[in-house]
């Protein structure tokens, strides 16, 4: 359920003005300073917002809040300034207004955050998008773009603004931001030359000397040290809790995502970097012959290196420093410059540079953020101007007549559009409009702006009067056609009561403003009105070779000479306001008025005086006046009903009719007399705080009987459910205890019952052991018995057996004796005639008997290259002992051969090969033997690395190794992935794996390599081949035997033709696209150790340098 709230909840002071019982100057400081002191810095008139700085963070700017604000009615909650943001974005998206925020306020109130805080609410609030998340981007980021160049620090403030900004952010119908437009109003560039006391100048300088590198800051030719600079003031240039290096990188950024490119953002910095250095000139005087002076440049050094950052001839600018050349009609009139006139040139520069460069700021970020649809765009205005300026401790000049000027027209147009807007909801309700006596400054901005007789068009004509003009003519002037006005005065017009006057200086006048009376001093007025820059400087800019100089001083161009004198900045500003005030007039405005409770920028400091002298030149006593002239309280009916409804008996706690009639009966009910409200159409309207306060009090009172009649009815259905709470649990915890009692009953009972079994089960098991036990025994002596007649039976049939054994064996001896006997008696009988030659033919078959069994223990290895062989013990034995090795070698090859699986053969094959080609041809030969042919050395099927090249090769890869190629202009070598195929030659990128070349095998002519132990090869291409479009392949691998000897097997096979032809020479020639380089191999001391070196020689050949094999 949601909660609602009101302004008038927990009500610290009064949060609306209007409200404020009694009204006096002293109850409203006094209500102001009560709320400041509980942190309630926001107060309302209506619904004008009154923002007091805190000089502190407060934590009512969080995400939450802006959801707690948002689409909630203007006065549903506290004051704040988000409450403002959303009515206006409501009343834009809701009812298609155009809107406008006015923020004023004096130097340190805190106008740029408040800026800040609407912005950044509207942009959480509204849609969201990658394209408008862009757009909130730019248009938030465009801030510390221009608070860097716009923005000083001053005795009031340290972040204060020196310009006048209006921002126009467009919206679509949908409330979603499509971009914007920004107006920016009287840089104080006057600051850029001079700062007063105590204060800085802009940001940007401190910035980029502080954050910038080191490197930057050479190419900008600057030093970090502030003081080396004239432009900046020594005393102030730190400022606490600025970190100027961390805002110059924000800065950047900003800028960046702004949309600002590199080249601009250099561009920017150069000039920042050329003001600084232009206020490093310094002049001295020169005597001429003619008796006149004339200046000339002290030390050249600053202006060479400014020259050359916005790349201007340096005697060009130098003679624009010392000359003034004056142009009418036909006629051109050179003067010299004395030292006066030379610094005024200079300052008058720096200050046009700057100024300039601000406005194509502001113009470049308009391009970035600019609404890029020309559909019909919603607006809403931002407006951040300087507030009312009066100095006490310091003259008033030009600059303050211009912002008070600016002040008078924005109070004029606050003071209708309130009126208007109180008149049109009177109207619109029906109530009955009264009219309002105010004091109406249309005098005042009368006696300034008039065309004829007002003071800036006067100072207009002193400036483009022919002959001397001072700042005492101008004052003449004005005491002769003001004299006779009510709101001027000076020591000669006859508003001053006393000549005597001594707060009235001579060279002074004042004005009566609508916040006070103002005394200005006329000195300068003239010559900033003026804001001449001679056209010398203006042409010598323009002949600058930087990118963005030209586009600053286009007056500067000979082809275009105006004689026409430019504008004065007075007519310029007074152009720009009433600009202003037509495209305000145009929308819906809402006001923030800014105020600083103390002048030390410290928090939980309130100054009555201080306040009291804001809250009078900001009219807003004179604000509440207007609002309380007709019905100080408005209310819609349903707000109004829902909040008072318990006051009265017939509308508690609900009222079924319309809202209006509730209301009514309401009011009527209570004792309020009828002249203190009025009913309008869709609100109530109450004259007198006095009335709303007591129905507040009354609600009060009405809320503490509710609150103790809750409170009642709380408390006795909090007992009435404790008790039942109780009761449940009782009976819970008593179910719960008898289960408990028969569980343990039980577990007894099973427990006794387990006993009795388990003896029982014992007793039966004891007897039947005893049986079992019984019966063993039994089986047992049957079976002892049994065993021991077995065995007499067993031994008795043994001896029976064993002596019919013993008479057999006596047979058979009886019988093998007289074989014997018969056997010798008849080789007796031929013994004599054949016993030697039976002798030598036994004695030889023993000695081969002996000889072979003795190979037996002395065979050789079987190894197939084991050559050694047992010696022969006897000379008749050499035809064997030659026949007999030569058959075990063959038998043992064969054995080995069939040891071997088909891969293991095709690399012997190559090897065999190898040699073929290569011994006693090639030096790196011999060290390849011993080491096996592995094809792949990359594991390319299984690396994920070549993952990609493994794909792109269709065909099964015989060959992966890496080689260098060789670079045909230095002879430097570029790893190549090298793979080789059964069709083709494929060679890749190392790193990334993207094949270069692929080169079909029936497309290579030869193969040329050097004797020498290098690993030199060259893959030489058919000509008019596709492949030999970019010519011959110079590579170099660790195993380059192996490559070749598989390029040479595998080319025959797929150009079913004879073999790959391999060139092995010193010297041969490489085709290199058309021409024809020779690669020449030497013996030598390579300079990088003992490592082959390639060396271009000329562009006819390349020298390989071998070195020497020991």
């Amino acid at each position: 359920m949601e909660v609602k709230t009101s302004l008038l909840d927990n009500m610290i002071g009064v949060g609306d003005m209007v409200l404020l019982e009694p009204l006096s100057e002293d109850s409203f400081i006094e209500n102001l300073r009560k709320r400041f002191d509980h942190n309630e810095i926001y107060t309302y008139i209506g619904s004008v917002v009154i923002s007091m700085n805190p000089y502190r963070s407060l934590p009512i700017f969080t995400p939450e809040k802006v959801e707690e604000y948002r689409n909630r009615n203007f006065y549903e909650l506290s004051p704040h300034i988000y409450a403002l943001a959303d009515e206006a974005y409501r009343s834009l998206r809701d009812q298609d207004k155009d809107q406008c925020i006015l923020i004023t306020g004096e130097s340190g109130a805190g106008k740029t955050e408040a800026s800040k805080l609407v912005m950044s609410y509207v942009a959480a609030v509204c849609g969201k998008g990658q394209e408008v998340n862009k757009v909130k981007e730019q248009l938030l980021q465009s801030n510390p773009v221009l608070e860097a160049f716009g923005n000083a620090k001053t005795v009031r403030n340290d972040n204060s603004s020196r310009f006048g900004k209006y921002m126009d952010i467009e919206f679509d119908f949908k409330g979603d931001p499509l971009g914007g437009v920004i107006s920016n109003y009287l840089l104080e560039k006057s600051r850029v030359v001079k700062q007063p006391r105590g204060e800085r100048n802009f940001h940007i300088f401190y910035q980029l000397l502080s954050g910038a590198s080191d490197d930057t800051l050479k190419k900008l030719k600057l030093d970090r040290d502030y003081s080396k600079y004239n432009y900046l003031s020594l005393d102030s240039a730190v400022v606490n809790g600025l970190d100027d290096a961390a805002n110059f990188r924000t800065v950047k950024n900003a800028m960046q995502i702004v949309g600002f490119m590199e080249d601009e953002v250099q561009s920017v910095l150069e000039l920042v970097a050329a003001v600084l250095k232009l206020g490093d000139i310094e002049f001295k005087p020169e005597s001429r012959c003619n008796g006149s002076d004339e200046s000339r440049i002290k030390d050249k050094n600053d202006l060479k290196e400014m020259c050359e950052l916005l790349g201007i001839e340096q005697s060009v600018l130098e003679r624009a420093f010392s000359y003034r050349t004056v142009e009418a009609r036909l006629e051109k009139v050179s003067t010299t410059l004395n030292v006066a006139q030379a610094y005024y040139a200079r300052d008058a520069l720096a200050k046009n540079l700057y100024s300039r460069l601000f406005s194509w700021l502001v113009t470049r970020i308009n391009e970035s953020i600019k609404a890029q649809t020309k559909a019909r765009h919603k607006v809403m205005g931002v407006l951040d101007i300087y507030g009312f300026e009066i100095f006490e401790d310091r003259d008033n000049s030009f600059e303050q007549f211009i912002i008070n000027y600016c002040n008078e027209k924005l109070q004029q147009i606050f003071i209708e559009l309130t009126l208007r807007e109180e008149q049109e909801e009177y109207v619109r309700e029906g109530i009955e409009w009264t009219n309002i006596e105010y004091f109406n400054n249309a005098i005042i901005c009368d006696l300034i702006e008039n065309h004829q007789n007002g003071i800036l068009a006067m100072l207009d004509e002193e400036c483009l009067r022919p002959g001397t003009v001072t700042d005492e003519t101008f004052l003449d002037k004005l005491n002769t056609i003001c004299a006779e006005h009510q709101h001027f005065e000076s020591r000669l017009s006859k508003n001053s009561k006393f000549l005597t006057d001594h707060s009235l200086p001579h060279n002074c006048f004042r004005i009566q403003h609508y916040a006070g009376k103002v005394l200005y001093r006329v000195e300068g007025f003239v010559d900033k009105n003026n804001d001449l820059l001679y056209r010398d400087l203006s042409q010598a800019m323009y002949k600058a070779n930087h990118s963005l100089i030209k586009q600053l001083f286009p007056e500067g161009n000979p082809g275009k000479v105006n004689l026409k004198r430019p504008p004065t900045a007075g007519f310029q500003f007074r152009a720009s306001v009433g600009t202003l005030m037509k495209n305000l007039q145009t929308k819906n405005p809402n006001y923030i008025r800014c105020i600083k409770p103390n002048d030390k920028k410290a928090s939980h400091i309130f100054t009555d005086s201080l306040v009291c002298h804001q809250v009078r030149y900001l009219g807003l006593m004179e604000n509440v006046r207007v609002r309380r002239a007709g019905y100080a309280f408005r209310q819609a009916y349903e707000p109004c009903l829902e909040r008072y409804k318990m006051l009265c008996k017939r509308t508690w706690p609900h009222w079924r009719g319309p809202a209006r009639e509730g209301v009514e009966v309401l009011m009527a009910d209570l004792p309020v007399p009828a002249e203190e409200f009025s009913f309008g159409r869709s609100k109530i309207f109450i004259r007198n705080p006095r009335t709303l306060f007591f129905l507040e009090e009354r609600r009060r009172q009405c809320l503490q009987d509710l609150a103790t009649l809750i409170q009642k009815i709380y408390r006795g259905w909090k007992c009435r459910s404790h008790f039942l709470l109780l009761k449940k649990s009782q009976i819970v915890v008593a179910a719960w205890y008898r289960r408990y009692a028969q569980e343990k009953k039980y577990q007894k009972i099973k427990s006794a019952t387990t006993v009795v079994q388990s003896y029982t089960r014992g007793w039966q098991a004891r007897k039947l052991l005893r049986e079992l036990k019984y019966q063993k025994r039994c089986e047992e002596a049957v079976t002892t018995i049994s065993a021991f007649w077995h065995g007499t039976q067993a031994r008795r049939e043994l001896r029976q057996l064993k002596e019919e054994a013993r008479n057999r064996h006596a047979v058979s001896v009886i019988w093998a004796g007289w074989q014997g006997t018969k056997v010798r008696r008849e080789y007796r009988k031929f013994f004599r005639a054949n016993a030697g030659k039976k002798i030598y033919d036994f004695t030889i078959q023993r000695i081969m008997q002996k000889y072979f069994l003795g190979l037996k223990s002395t065979m050789p290895s079987m190894s197939p290259i084991d050559k050694s062989w047992p010696a022969r013990p006897y000379r008749f034995l050499d035809g064997v002992h030659r026949e007999l090795p030569r058959i075990f070698h063959l038998w043992r090859c064969k054995k080995y051969r069939s040891q071997f699986t088909e891969e293991k053969k095709a690399v012997y094959e190559e090897k065999l090969e190898a040699s073929e080609i290569f011994k006693d041809k090639k030096a790196l030969y011999p060290s390849s033997v011993s080491q096996p042919f592995k094809g792949d050395y990359l594991e390319i099927s299984t690396n994920p690395k070549y993952q990609k090249l493994n794909s792109a090769v269709d065909e099964k890869v015989l060959l992966a190794d890496v080689v260098n190629k060789i670079n045909r202009a230095n002879g430097k070598g570029t790893a190549r992935i090298f793979l080789l195929t059964k069709k083709s030659v494929v060679l890749a990128d190392q790193k990334t794996g993207q094949v270069k070349a692929s080169v079909p095998l029936p497309d290579l002519a030869s193969v040329s390599v050097s004797t020498q132990s290098d690993g030199f090869f060259a893959l030489r291409l058919k000509e008019g081949s596709a492949s030999a479009v970019k010519g011959d392949f110079l590579l170099s691998s660790e195993h380059l035997i192996e490559i070749i000897t598989k390029l040479h097997r595998t080319g025959a096979t797929a150009a079913d033709s004879k073999q790959l032809n391999v060139d092995i020479s010193d010297e041969f020639l490489v085709q290199f696209k058309h021409d024809k380089v020779c690669v020449k191999f030497i013996q030598g001391a390579p300079k990088n150790g003992n490592s082959v070196s390639c060396k271009r020689k000329n562009n006819r050949l390349l020298e390989v340098s071998v070195p020497t094999t020991a």
